[in-house]
């Protein structure tokens, strides 16, 4: 779904059969103008998504970005002017609003996580425990703050997690039968792999044929071994009870990647407003 449709939908939600509210009390020729303002101190994400909602809503409105995504704010900067119909402004203002605080909350998060582990090898990830429909935006988000994207979604990648072993009876039938659909299929999909413990790893081990480890619920300790026992055969990443106060640990032990289901579905929206002026 492009983001046009997606704040089409939020559009509808949000107004229904009309904003009666500002229907009712704005003359429908008034004209005027409004700030977006930063009430937190953060990373901006989704300045533009903000500004499309108020174009689709009425293209007669006049907008001014002031700040780029990426950028740091504080409260009291001006992120973007919106100029024109009055009852237009209030109409999308909660829903550009919505979107905006939500993506600068994750790109903030993102960004604080990031500078922990910064000067290790890690690369910060997300993972697909993101708002329904919303994921292309949360994962831009991910990308503004200056993480990386896992895979966007169950088709660009073969992941085989802890169920679907359970389910196909092993590890090294699930990797067998993986790489017969990529061969029968045509594709040439990464494939990753789920490993709880040593066991796990050492099947992995000795079947080969993926890219990547996953090592669900390791400690620091236990990734730094297991590290140690892959060496360079495949890139491996940590995964599972990784948070704020022990990413720095895991990120010290060598491993390649960290992902962070935090990063899009435990996240602070920050605070923002608009102010009429």
């Amino acid at each position: 779904m492009t983001t046009e449709k997606i704040i089409q939908l939020a559009l509808e939600e949000d107004l229904g059969a009309g904003d009666h509210t500002s229907l009712a009390t704005i003359p429908k020729d008034a004209r005027g103008s409004a700030q977006l303002i930063s009430k937190s101190l953060g990373i901006l994400a989704g300045g533009g998504i903000a500004a499309q909602v108020f174009r689709l809503l009425d293209p007669e409105l006049d907008i001014q970005i002031q700040i780029p995504d990426g950028m740091e704010i504080e409260p009291g900067d001006i992120i973007l002017k919106v100029g024109g119909s009055k009852r237009s402004i209030l109409s999308a203002e909660r829903t550009a609003l919505n979107f905006i605080q939500r993506l600068s909350g994750i790109a903030t998060a993102t960004y604080r996580l990031k500078g922990i582990i910064e000067g290790t090898k890690a690369r910060l990830l997300d993972t697909r425990k993101t708002t329904p429909l919303l994921r292309g935006l949360e994962k831009y988000a991910v990308r503004t703050g200056g993480g990386y994207n896992h895979r966007m979604g169950l088709y660009d990648m073969i992941m085989i997690k802890n169920n679907h072993i359970d389910l196909a009876g092993s590890i090294t039938k699930a990797i067998r039968s993986a790489k017969e659909y990529l061969k029968h299929h045509g594709l040439g999909l990464f494939i990753e792999i789920e490993v709880r413990n040593m066991k796990e790893l050492k099947e992995v081990l000795a079947e080969g044929g993926v890219d990547r480890i996953m090592l669900d619920n390791f400690t620091p300790a236990d990734i730094s071994n297991a590290i140690e026992l892959i060496g360079n055969r495949f890139e491996t990443e940590a995964s599972g009870g990784i948070t704020e106060e022990n990413i720095r640990e895991y990120a010290e032990t060598g491993v390649d990647y960290i992902s962070v289901g935090a990063l899009t579905h435990k996240i602070h929206s920050l605070d923002m407003s608009l102010r009429a002026c």
